[in-house]
């Protein structure tokens, strides 16, 4: 098979939750155990860190892996989803995996896990573990997939778990209270591992089960946003440019824009630290240099990432309401001194429409779209919520139609914002490759 026939064998024998939701969801750990046992177990062949919640973990993995890499350590890097080309899943100091070894991985063993009938993210999480081993990297960053108790990810012991945030998502699976939800993230905490926890929202229901369960297990817990001073002070520029004066590691410049990032610097850097206790070398200036330069190191795209600037042009994966809490404040910032601000939104049909809709910029014209995937709520339906609630706007079929209309439109002192979902991110990144 070529790497493209490969790539529609696995999007088409696998069920894909990127693209169809809840029938592609296979909770428990059954397959992903027996596919590990299969490989004769590759993650335990190198070193772990754990990362889940419902914002910010793709951020906290990316600096982690980083930092790690600029510290002279052989860093594996598993996150989900891809927005342009699955390879951005799995990667080791910031290169891709080979087309090859996907190839190589299918042809070789799908008669094995064919009975199985593996999802699509069982399946990828495999393969990571077995290219992190084929590398011999040294420490591997992993991202939950979805809620962390039954995530096929969570058969690792890990150094550390991290549980970034914890807010509604995903309520069909993973509950309806938030309660339940971090009873599901929670599941990631291992008897006598350390776990960092980022910022719960002073809700003491969800902190109560994490706390709960970290007893339980024995598992000394961290708590950087109420406990553990990480920042003494912090700067956020008018440019959205975060400058912090880290307890650990003194001044650090971040690159990675939003108001969300303050509180993903502090889990990292709570992170570092019990990692300095359990014996890895972590200099300052790979620290520095880690935050500096998170997206050219690791390759992470989609975290208020400008893509032009006449008219000033954001994309932007945050896509539930928890995630909405901060974008809004800091569109609403940059857009008060601009003529206009137009919002291109398209959301998943499986989330809380209405909440996050609620949460978005009421000062806009909006162009409601939809992403080229299953999940994707129609634009004409989405366009009829959000006039329900007093958004006004017209229906675009495709990302391409409304980022094509609005750049007719737009003044080059005007503001643009595309997003709603990480799969309308993924639609537009192309259309933004020579800018």
């Amino acid at each position: 098979m070529t790497y493209n026939e490969t790539l529609s064998y696995l999007f088409t024998s696998t069920p894909v939750f990127q693209h169809s939701g809840a029938a592609a969801y296979k909770p428990g750990l059954e397959t992903s155990i027996a596919l590990d046992n299969h490989f004769n177990n590759p993650h335990k062949s190198y070193k772990t860190i754990h990362v889940g919640g419902t914002n910010g973990k793709g951020s906290v993995c990316h600096l982690l892996a980083a930092i790690l890499q600029k510290s002279g350590y052989k860093v594996g890097l598993y996150t989900s989803p891809h927005l342009v080309d699955f390879r951005e899943r799995i990667r080791v100091n910031g290169e891709m995996i080979s087309k090859e070894y996907v190839v190589e991985f299918v042809e070789k063993h799908k008669s094995f896990f064919e009975p199985l009938e593996p999802s699509f993210f069982e399946l990828t999480s495999t393969m990571a573990f077995d290219y992190f081993r084929h590398e011999n990297v040294d420490v591997a960053v992993i991202e939950v997939g979805l809620g962390g108790r039954l995530d096929s990810t969570n058969i690792i012991t890990p150094m550390v778990s991290v549980i970034t945030s914890i807010s509604k998502d995903h309520t069909q699976f993973l509950g309806d209270t938030l309660g339940e939800i971090a009873f599901e993230k929670a599941g990631i905490i291992k008897p006598g591992i350390p776990v960092v926890i980022g910022a719960m929202n002073n809700n003491k229901v969800v902190e109560d089960v994490i706390i709960k369960k970290a007893k339980e297990l024995k598992a000394p817990l961290f708590n950087p946003i109420d406990e553990e001073v990480m920042i003494e002070e912090a700067h956020l520029s008018e440019k959205g440019e975060w400058y912090y004066n880290s307890a650990d590691y003194g001044q650090l410049f971040g690159e990675l824009n939003g108001l969300i990032q303050y509180n993903n610097a502090q889990t990292v850097l709570c992170v570092l630290r019990v990692l300095a206790v359990l014996g890895m070398d972590i200099p300052r200036e790979a620290v520095r240099d880690g935050f500096e330069h998170v997206v050219e190191i690791t390759g992470l795209q989609g975290r208020w990432q400008e893509v032009l600037f006449a008219p000033y042009t954001v994309l932007d994966t945050g896509h539930n309401t928890g995630a909405w809490k901060y974008l809004t404040i800091q569109i609403e910032a940059e857009a008060q001194s601009r003529p206009n601000l137009y919002m291109i939104i398209g959301l998943s049909n499986d989330k809380d429409i209405d909440e996050i809709l609620e949460e978005m910029p009421k000062n806009a014209t909006y162009l409601f779209t939809q992403a080229s995937v299953d999940r994707a709520l129609p634009a004409g339906v989405l366009a009829m919520r959000a006039q329900a609630i007093g958004l006004q706007g017209d229906v675009y079929e495709t990302v391409e139609d409304a980022i094509y209309h609005v750049l007719k439109i737009a003044g080059d002192e005007d503001m643009v914002f595309i997003g709603g979902s990480n799969f309308v991110v993924a639609d537009a990144l192309p259309l933004f490759a020579d800018t």
